[in-house]
């Protein structure tokens, strides 16, 4: 069901009437001529996305990519801002009427994932992650990210002379996150002036995955995707030999009770029909030899929700488990929560702006709501700045049934790049009814 239908019935009509009147309005010729840009690029999308791919970097370290990106924004004339939170790249086109500033965001980083693709531009990168050599892969679709967003660039700087407004480009680093002990990220970006000179109305931002088939588009107006944090805990036993067990305080026993009590936030504890919530430990290290009770023992993980007070809950009740287990173990214990990122959130007024834009792109039929999105996004960093919207676009391919989608952050994780070019499509005609809805609104 499309979420213009879920809106109250007043809104939806004044919004609708409003979309309705920019497409009449929209210059067919003006759109026309952009969808010949992406048609002459599309061939360079899908090099420069397999050419990323084949090159991965972890966050902070995306130094090739941010190259990449920052001489083909020159290489179109644009304003080019590099270094931005790291290696963040920002690009200024400005159109040759006045209007608006909209930004359109890519994240550039891989995950530190071993492929195991078989593609012949697999990744063969190696990084270093938290002190450990590891597998670098773009599990999760930057490299499609980026790859549109520079053909958009490519395709709006053609038509520079007709844009009413300017167009900044955000490049992102780290929206993985960046290594602990750094910043990075949306939020630096922020802090270091990519939404100012100019100053940004509105932001936009997809992500690709296999959740839906290629050729479809997914959006939620309001709260879409999770908010999310990592937590840490450390547990502090006494070494002993592992045949005399009971002369030392085993730290990987209370970490595996920890790790079943913590199952039971979400089993147990929350209404999930009201509230949706996810505790997942992710990493669990300790010990050196099979035959040592060692010291000490860590573990990390993630934790989703929607609801501010929800997510407050499961702080406190995380800290209470692992407090009382290590406790009555003899044990010593500290939990670390950051403060993550928040809900993705829609602005609903741009959204219902925006949503006839791409049932214009993929057809009607072919964009609808999904459910909420346990994943979460930085860039909604972005949207407690300004009014923001963030889409999927599907990627699955057609022969492939929904049950055997491959998850982003897989090592298995690939996409039918026929959608590449309707992503581009996607970002320029957003900009564009965007940039001309809001000239209509001024004059």
């Amino acid at each position: 069901m499309r979420f213009i239908a879920v809106l109250s019935l007043g809104l939806s009509v004044v919004l609708s009437a409003m979309s309705s009147a920019v497409w009449a309005e929209s210059d067919p010729q003006l759109r026309s001529q952009l969808a010949e840009e992406v048609n002459a690029v599309a061939a360079d999308v899908i090099s420069w996305r397999r050419d990323i791919h084949e090159h991965p970097e972890l966050s902070n370290r995306e130094f090739r990519t941010s190259k990449l990106v920052a001489d083909h924004l020159k290489s179109l004339g644009m304003e080019v801002q590099t270094g931005v939170a790291h290696t963040g790249v920002v690009g200024i086109l400005r159109g040759g009427k006045p209007g608006p500033v909209l930004a359109l965001r890519a994240d550039m980083d891989g995950l530190p994932v071993v492929e195991k693709t078989g593609l012949a531009y697999a990744s063969k990168q190696l990084g270093e992650y938290e002190g450990r050599e590891v597998g670098v892969m773009h599990a999760c679709g930057h490299d499609n990210h980026v790859a549109i967003l520079m053909g958009a660039a490519q395709a709006l700087a053609a038509v520079r002379e007709d844009l009413p407004g300017t167009v900044k480009f955000i490049f992102q680093p780290a929206e993985e996150g960046p290594p602990r002990g750094e910043d990075g990220g949306a939020k630096m970006m922020i802090a270091e002036g990519a939404l100012k000179n100019p100053d940004v109305d509105a932001v936009i931002g997809l992500h690709i995955s296999q959740g839906s088939a290629v050729g479809t588009a997914t959006y939620r107006s309001k709260g879409f995707m999770a908010s999310a944090q990592r937590f840490d805990i450390e547990i502090k036993g006494s070494q002993t030999h592992g045949a005399r067990p009971w002369a030392g305080v085993d730290p990987i026993v209370v970490g595996a009770q920890i790790v079943n009590a913590l199952q039971t936030i979400v089993s147990r504890q929350i209404d999930i029909t009201q509230h949706p919530v996810v505790v997942t430990v992710g990493n669990f290290q300790a010990g050196v030899r099979n035959n040592i009770v060692p010291e000490t023992a860590s573990m990390s993980g993630t934790i989703r929700t929607f609801d501010p007070n929800i997510r407050l809950a499961v702080h406190e009740k995380i800290r209470r488990i692992v407090s009382n287990i290590a406790e009555s173990q003899g044990a010593e214990a500290t939990v670390d929560i950051d403060p993550g990122v928040p809900v993705t959130y829609n602005d609903a007024e741009l959204t219902a702006l925006l949503g006839p834009t791409l049932d214009k792109v993929y057809g009607p039929t072919n964009v609808y709501e999904p459910p909420l999105v346990t994943g979460a996004e930085d860039f909604s960093f972005f949207q407690e700045q300004v009014p923001g919207f963030f889409f999927f676009i599907g990627a699955r391919p057609l022969s492939v049934p929904p049950e055997k989608a491959i998850p982003n952050h897989s090592p298995y994780f690939y996409v039918d790049e026929g959608a590449l070019k309707p992503g581009v499509s996607a970002m320029t005609q957003l900009t564009l009814d965007y940039l001309q809805a809001n000239q209509v609104a001024s004059d």
